[in-house]
Parts: C-alpha cells; structure tokens; sequence
C-alpha cells in the first residue's frame, strides 16, 4: 500500500460518498477500513463509499466487462456491501466525467444489481437507468413507537418496504431500523421509506437506509417510493403503455422518477464532487488494526 492513497468526496441530493478510485482493485478495503473512512467525525465522513474499479480487474464484475468497463463497489458506510445505491451511481459517472474516462452522454456502469445505463446530461443533470420494480406479494407493516402502517413491498435490486404517513415526523429519529414484520419478508433486512403527498405525482419522503442510518436521500428509495404511489394511484405503465414520472423530494433535494411503457425506471439528479485528497495510509491502517 502506498502512503497516500487519493480520495475524492461526492453527494448526490447529499446522499454523500468518499470515492476511492482503483482501476486495478489493488486496494485492500475491509469493512473496517471503510468505515474508519465514512465515520464523520474520525475519518472523512460519508453515507457510503464508491470504490472505483475497472471491471475486468474485479472478480464480482468480470463477467459484466464486456458491457461495462467500470465497476461501482459499493459499500455502506459500516462497511457493509449494497446491491445498489441510485445516487451513488450518479456520483460515480460525474466521477469518471471528471476524471476524463467518461464524457458528456451514455455509459454503462457495472453493480451488484447489473448494469446500469447512465446519461450524463451537457451541463446538467445525469440519468441513471435503474432497471425494473419488482413487487413481491404479501402483506408487510412496518412500525415506529407505538404506530404502524402497512407498507409497500418494493424491489428495485435492494429491497425496500414503502410507508404511507400523514406526516413525516411520525418516522422518529430513524436512527434505529424501524421494526417490520413478517421477518421473513425482509431476511437481510431493508430499507424503510416513510411517505407524505406534496401534491398530483409529488412527493416527499425520509428514508432508514441499511448499514446507514437516516440518509439525506435513497436514489433507489426514491424509485421505490415512485413505483408504490403509482400503484396506489392506480397507475401501471405497463398495463397502461403510458409512462407515469412523480418528483421525489428527499431532505437532500428533488429526484424526478419516470417509470417507462416498458417498465423500465429512470432517475434524474445532480451529481457533486466537492473536493479532492489524500488518504494517509498509515492513519487507515491504524484505524482498521
């Protein structure tokens, strides 16, 4: 390992990551180490973290090299490893924009929940391609203190359980998983989003991310919450053939979900790289021993 090991910091409606470029995955990044990386106040701080790398050099990503040349190892800020993570994929384009892999327009990105199509818009936005919902039958409920609501079963690569509230603090502090039951609906948990109506296809929501605590945002949480209103709004566009799109604010900003004819679900948001650094290897391996 070298001494200083480059770093990068990114948010996406501040969903914020530490991004670790390693085209050649030569970086040993044990769930130790990354969390000594995301711990805010011992380390850089971050939701998560994007490690960068070429997907021919991961074993995980091999087999997807030939529709995407990089990977996006994604990690929780605990350490522990997601499927997906929608703003992290968005964040991980503008990355490779900045750092002259990619430029403006399509690219594919290679996740633990596919490949993914990116379009990074000129001087804008960027869309991220997030594949089909898949909604598991049965009845799920999710609970805070004495309160409980039915929820939403929502697969979109991770899993996610979808809440219909009256009123956004009825979350609680989310610190905490929030209680759901049957267990086996969710056997390597989930990501709980707590919903509020702004207006017609709008609105807002708080989310308890796996591994993570409340985030600022849940790109994949926000096509979850997109795909159960819709549902409950009697909308299916498949059924339909006519696209629904809601806007989406999370405490971070506004993601606009458009689900497709073809059942396909686009996100658009910013992605923000807010600095550039060093890591001091010695302080990281001191961290992790």
């Amino acid at each position: 390992m070298s001494t200083r090991i480059p770093f990068l910091k990114g948010h996406g409606t501040e969903n914020d990551f530490v991004i670790v470029p390693d085209p050649e995955n030569t970086l040993d990044l044990p769930p130790a180490a990354v969390a000594a990386l995301c711990d805010r106040r011992a380390g850089i701080g971050g939701d998560g973290l994007l490690h960068v790398v070429r997907s021919a050099e991961h074993p995980e990503a091999a087999h997807m090299a030939g529709e995407a040349e990089w990977f996006m190892d994604y990690r929780n800020g605990d350490g522990s490893i997601a499927e997906m993570c929608g703003n992290g994929v968005r964040v991980f384009a503008r990355y490779l924009q900045r750092a002259g892999h990619v430029t403006e327009g399509d690219l594919a990105v290679a996740t633990r929940g596919g490949v993914k199509a990116v379009h990074i818009a000129k001087g804008g936005d960027v869309t991220v391609g997030m594949g089909k919902a898949l909604l598991p039958e049965g009845d799920v409920t999710v609970s805070v203190d004495d309160r409980s609501w039915p929820a939403r079963n929502v697969n979109m690569g991770n899993p996610h359980a979808v809440a219909f509230v009256d009123d956004l603090a009825h979350a609680g502090d989310l610190y905490s998983p929030p209680p759901f039951s049957p267990a086996a609906a969710y056997p390597s948990g989930v990501n709980v989003e707590f919903v509020v109506d702004r207006g017609p296809r709008h609105v807002a929501m708080r989310v308890h991310e796996r591994g993570a605590g409340e985030t600022r945002s849940c790109g994949t949480g926000a096509c979850a919450v997109a795909v159960a209103t819709a549902r409950r709004d009697g909308a299916d566009p498949v059924a339909t053939g006519t696209p629904a799109t809601y806007t989406v604010d999370v405490p971070g900003g506004t993601l606009v979900i458009t689900e497709r004819s073809d059942g396909e679900i686009e996100m658009t948001g910013p992605a923000v790289i807010v600095a550039e650094g060093e890591i001091d290897a010695d302080w990281l391996e001191n961290a992790v021993g």
